[in-house]
Protein backbone atom coordinates (compact mmCIF):
# COMPACT_ATOMS: atom_id res chain seq x y z
CA UNK A 1 0.00 0.00 0.00
CA UNK A 2 2.71 2.62 0.72
CA UNK A 3 4.64 1.37 -2.11
CA UNK A 4 1.63 3.08 -4.19
CA UNK A 5 1.60 6.34 -2.05
CA UNK A 6 5.24 6.88 -2.89
CA UNK A 7 4.28 6.03 -6.55
CA UNK A 8 1.46 8.48 -6.36
CA UNK A 9 4.13 11.19 -4.46
CA UNK A 10 6.43 10.74 -7.81
CA UNK A 11 4.10 11.18 -10.26
CA UNK A 12 2.22 14.07 -8.35
CA UNK A 13 5.53 16.15 -7.86
CA UNK A 14 6.42 15.52 -11.82
CA UNK A 15 3.17 17.01 -12.25
CA UNK A 16 3.73 19.77 -10.48
CA UNK A 17 7.29 20.47 -11.51
CA UNK A 18 5.95 19.74 -15.31
CA UNK A 19 3.33 22.22 -15.05
CA UNK A 20 4.54 24.96 -12.88
CA UNK A 21 8.32 25.16 -14.56
CA UNK A 22 7.23 23.97 -17.93
CA UNK A 23 4.72 26.98 -18.28
CA UNK A 24 7.63 29.34 -17.18
CA UNK A 25 9.68 27.89 -18.79
CA UNK A 26 7.72 27.39 -22.99
CA UNK A 27 5.05 29.90 -22.24
CA UNK A 28 5.82 32.83 -19.86
CA UNK A 29 8.05 35.21 -22.20
CA UNK A 30 6.42 33.55 -25.89
CA UNK A 31 6.09 36.93 -27.93
CA UNK A 32 2.86 38.90 -27.51
CA UNK A 33 0.82 35.80 -26.04
CA UNK A 34 3.45 35.22 -23.09
CA UNK A 35 0.89 34.09 -19.66
CA UNK A 36 3.45 36.27 -17.43
CA UNK A 37 3.88 35.75 -13.64
CA UNK A 38 -0.24 35.87 -13.41
CA UNK A 39 0.33 32.60 -15.87
CA UNK A 40 2.90 30.81 -13.78
CA UNK A 41 0.73 31.53 -10.54
CA UNK A 42 -1.79 29.53 -11.73
CA UNK A 43 -0.36 27.27 -13.68
CA UNK A 44 1.42 25.78 -10.19
CA UNK A 45 -2.35 26.46 -8.10
CA UNK A 46 -3.79 24.21 -10.81
CA UNK A 47 -1.32 21.48 -10.66
CA UNK A 48 -1.76 21.26 -6.97
CA UNK A 49 -5.29 21.29 -7.65
CA UNK A 50 -5.45 18.88 -10.07
CA UNK A 51 -3.65 16.01 -8.10
CA UNK A 52 -5.48 16.79 -4.95
CA UNK A 53 -8.41 15.37 -6.65
CA UNK A 54 -6.37 12.57 -8.84
CA UNK A 55 -3.45 11.55 -5.86
CA UNK A 56 -5.17 12.94 -2.27
CA UNK A 57 -7.09 9.46 -1.59
CA UNK A 58 -3.99 7.43 -2.10
CA UNK A 59 -1.02 9.70 -0.85
CA UNK A 60 -2.48 12.76 1.09
CA UNK A 61 -1.08 14.96 -1.98
CA UNK A 62 2.23 16.39 -0.46
CA UNK A 63 4.20 17.04 -3.95
CA UNK A 64 6.43 18.94 -1.33
CA UNK A 65 8.96 18.02 1.05
CA UNK A 66 8.43 21.29 3.59
CA UNK A 67 4.68 19.35 3.50
CA UNK A 68 5.87 16.13 4.36
CA UNK A 69 7.69 17.75 7.22
CA UNK A 70 5.12 20.12 7.99
CA UNK A 71 2.72 17.61 8.25
CA UNK A 72 4.98 15.76 10.89
CA UNK A 73 5.97 18.92 12.75
CA UNK A 74 1.59 19.41 13.08
CA UNK A 75 1.15 15.67 13.95
CA UNK A 76 -0.71 14.48 11.13
CA UNK A 77 1.93 12.46 9.64
CA UNK A 78 3.98 9.97 11.08
CA UNK A 79 7.73 10.11 11.21
CA UNK A 80 8.67 7.07 9.56
CA UNK A 81 6.84 7.63 6.24
CA UNK A 82 8.60 11.53 6.10
CA UNK A 83 12.10 10.55 4.27
CA UNK A 84 10.20 7.89 1.79
CA UNK A 85 7.87 10.71 0.61
CA UNK A 86 10.78 13.02 -0.30
CA UNK A 87 12.83 10.53 -2.11
CA UNK A 88 9.55 9.86 -4.04
CA UNK A 89 8.97 14.20 -4.76
CA UNK A 90 12.56 14.61 -5.51
CA UNK A 91 12.89 12.08 -8.08
CA UNK A 92 9.22 13.24 -9.49
CA UNK A 93 11.03 16.49 -9.64
CA UNK A 94 13.62 15.37 -11.92
CA UNK A 95 12.52 13.51 -13.82
CA UNK A 96 10.03 16.41 -14.69
CA UNK A 97 13.23 18.75 -14.58
CA UNK A 98 14.08 16.13 -17.62
CA UNK A 99 11.83 15.86 -19.39
CA UNK A 100 11.14 20.00 -19.33
CA UNK A 101 14.91 19.86 -20.62
CA UNK A 102 14.42 17.66 -23.49
CA UNK A 103 11.11 19.73 -24.86
CA UNK A 104 13.07 23.02 -24.15
CA UNK A 105 16.28 21.67 -26.38
CA UNK A 106 14.42 21.53 -28.92
CA UNK A 107 14.35 24.97 -29.52
CA UNK A 108 16.92 26.24 -31.38
CA UNK A 109 18.80 29.12 -28.99
CA UNK A 110 17.84 27.83 -25.97
CA UNK A 111 20.36 28.33 -22.92
CA UNK A 112 19.93 26.14 -20.05
CA UNK A 113 21.72 28.56 -17.85
CA UNK A 114 19.87 30.96 -18.41
CA UNK A 115 17.64 30.12 -15.31
CA UNK A 116 15.32 27.34 -16.51
CA UNK A 117 13.12 28.35 -13.98
CA UNK A 118 15.64 27.58 -11.54
CA UNK A 119 15.54 29.63 -7.66
CA UNK A 120 17.37 32.11 -6.72
CA UNK A 121 18.87 35.58 -5.18
CA UNK A 122 21.04 38.34 -5.96
CA UNK A 123 21.70 38.54 -9.02
CA UNK A 124 19.93 35.15 -9.74
CA UNK A 125 16.34 36.71 -8.05
CA UNK A 126 14.27 37.69 -10.96
CA UNK A 127 14.21 41.76 -8.97
CA UNK A 128 17.17 41.27 -7.95
CA UNK A 129 16.79 40.37 -4.07
CA UNK A 130 18.90 40.01 -1.15
CA UNK A 131 20.00 36.40 -0.07
CA UNK A 132 17.97 37.62 3.11
CA UNK A 133 14.92 38.68 1.35
CA UNK A 134 15.02 35.37 -0.03
CA UNK A 135 14.79 33.73 3.07
CA UNK A 136 12.19 36.29 4.84
CA UNK A 137 10.11 35.18 1.69
CA UNK A 138 10.42 31.69 1.64
CA UNK A 139 10.03 31.18 5.20
CA UNK A 140 6.95 33.41 5.62
CA UNK A 141 5.12 32.00 2.31
CA UNK A 142 6.15 27.97 3.47
CA UNK A 143 4.70 29.46 6.69
CA UNK A 144 1.05 30.48 5.57
CA UNK A 145 1.17 27.41 2.76
CA UNK A 146 1.30 24.88 5.86
CA UNK A 147 -1.17 26.93 8.22
CA UNK A 148 -3.48 27.31 5.53
CA UNK A 149 -2.77 23.34 4.44
CA UNK A 150 -3.67 22.09 8.25
CA UNK A 151 -6.48 24.53 8.41
CA UNK A 152 -8.38 23.00 4.70
CA UNK A 153 -7.39 19.76 5.95
CA UNK A 154 -8.79 19.84 9.83
CA UNK A 155 -11.61 17.33 10.32
CA UNK A 156 -14.06 19.73 10.80
CA UNK A 157 -13.39 21.53 7.34
CA UNK A 158 -15.25 20.23 4.29
CA UNK A 159 -13.24 17.94 2.30
CA UNK A 160 -13.88 18.46 -1.25
CA UNK A 161 -13.21 22.41 -0.79
CA UNK A 162 -9.46 21.54 0.21
CA UNK A 163 -7.65 21.11 -3.28
CA UNK A 164 -9.29 23.98 -4.53
CA UNK A 165 -7.89 26.44 -0.88
CA UNK A 166 -4.95 25.20 -1.40
CA UNK A 167 -4.39 25.02 -4.51
CA UNK A 168 -5.51 28.49 -4.68
CA UNK A 169 -3.40 29.55 -1.83
CA UNK A 170 -0.45 28.34 -4.14
CA UNK A 171 -1.35 30.60 -6.77
CA UNK A 172 -1.41 34.04 -3.95
CA UNK A 173 1.94 32.55 -2.62
CA UNK A 174 3.29 32.66 -6.63
CA UNK A 175 1.80 36.13 -7.29
CA UNK A 176 3.50 37.26 -4.17
CA UNK A 177 7.01 36.00 -4.73
CA UNK A 178 7.90 35.17 -8.29
CA UNK A 179 9.99 38.49 -8.22
CA UNK A 180 12.16 37.99 -5.37
CA UNK A 181 12.76 34.37 -5.82
CA UNK A 182 10.85 32.56 -8.51
CA UNK A 183 8.79 30.73 -6.12
CA UNK A 184 10.25 27.93 -4.29
CA UNK A 185 8.00 27.07 -0.98
CA UNK A 186 8.99 23.23 -2.47
CA UNK A 187 12.55 22.10 -1.90
CA UNK A 188 11.39 19.57 -4.45
CA UNK A 189 10.19 22.41 -7.38
CA UNK A 190 13.59 23.78 -6.76
CA UNK A 191 16.11 20.71 -7.27
CA UNK A 192 14.22 19.31 -9.88
CA UNK A 193 15.85 22.18 -12.41
CA UNK A 194 18.04 23.28 -11.06
CA UNK A 195 20.26 20.15 -11.36
CA UNK A 196 20.03 20.83 -15.00
CA UNK A 197 21.55 24.48 -14.28
CA UNK A 198 24.16 23.61 -12.71
CA UNK A 199 26.40 25.96 -11.49
CA UNK A 200 24.41 28.83 -9.45
CA UNK A 201 21.27 27.10 -9.37
CA UNK A 202 23.25 24.08 -7.35
CA UNK A 203 24.98 26.65 -5.54
CA UNK A 204 21.93 28.77 -4.17
CA UNK A 205 19.68 25.34 -3.72
CA UNK A 206 20.39 25.50 0.04
CA UNK A 207 18.37 27.97 0.79
CA UNK A 208 15.24 26.47 -0.69
CA UNK A 209 15.83 23.58 1.13
CA UNK A 210 16.30 25.33 4.46
CA UNK A 211 13.59 28.08 4.39
CA UNK A 212 10.96 26.29 3.29
CA UNK A 213 11.23 23.03 5.51
CA UNK A 214 11.69 25.94 8.31
CA UNK A 215 8.31 27.36 7.39
CA UNK A 216 6.83 24.60 6.66
CA UNK A 217 7.32 23.89 10.90
CA UNK A 218 6.47 27.12 11.81
CA UNK A 219 3.20 27.18 9.95
CA UNK A 220 1.94 23.55 11.06
CA UNK A 221 3.07 25.00 14.98
CA UNK A 222 0.99 28.12 14.20
CA UNK A 223 -1.99 26.15 13.14
CA UNK A 224 -1.75 23.50 16.10
CA UNK A 225 -1.53 26.58 18.64
CA UNK A 226 -4.82 28.08 17.44
CA UNK A 227 -6.49 25.03 16.72
CA UNK A 228 -5.13 23.50 20.03
CA UNK A 229 -8.97 23.10 21.52
CA UNK A 230 -9.69 20.82 18.59
CA UNK A 231 -6.52 18.81 17.82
Amino acid sequence: MMMKAYLAETIGTFWLVLGGCGSAVLAAAFPELGIGFVGVALAFGLTVVTMAYAIGPISGCHLNPAISVGLWAGGRFPAGQVLPYIAAQVIGGIIAGGVLYLIATGKAGFDVSAGFASNGYGEHSPGGYSMMAALITEVVMTAMFLFVIMGATNKDAHPMMAGLAIGLTLTLIHLISIPVTNTSVNPARSTGVAVYVGGWAVAQLWLFWVAPIIGGVIGALMYKAVNVAKD
